[in-house]
């Protein structure tokens, strides 16, 4: 039986310091309602576990879209029905990286 690996496949980074402890110090809420903590932290599991972004893609709940304007090189994934995570694709194939930019209020 062939079992893949998925512990690594999707590198992710964060361009601001206070998200990367978002994901990991249950302490810390930067500032958060603890309803978006707890969407982002699933999101996250959900992000490292995808095999690429085409998993973005095909998982409906995510509502992964392409951003338009100054923000075309941007993507939106939802947290909640008011809360985005935006984030950035960067590298090809196997070496593509995925880097989480902010959470954002999308009402």
């Amino acid at each position: 039986m062939l079992v893949k690996d998925y512990s690594s496949i999707v590198d992710v980074r964060f361009a601001d310091e206070d998200l990367d402890r978002l994901e990991t110090d249950r302490q810390y809420d930067g500032g958060h309602a603890p309803g978006v903590v707890k969407a982002f932290r699933k999101r996250m599991q959900q992000l490292r576990a995808a095999t690429d972004e085409r998993t973005f893609y095909s998982q409906r709940s995510f509502k992964f879209e392409k951003l338009e304007g100054k923000r075309s090189h941007q993507y939106s994934m939802r947290l909640n029905d008011q809360w985005r995570l935006i984030l950035e694709l960067e590298g090809k194939g196997a070496d593509k990286v995925v880097i989480i930019v902010a959470i954002e209020d999308y009402h």
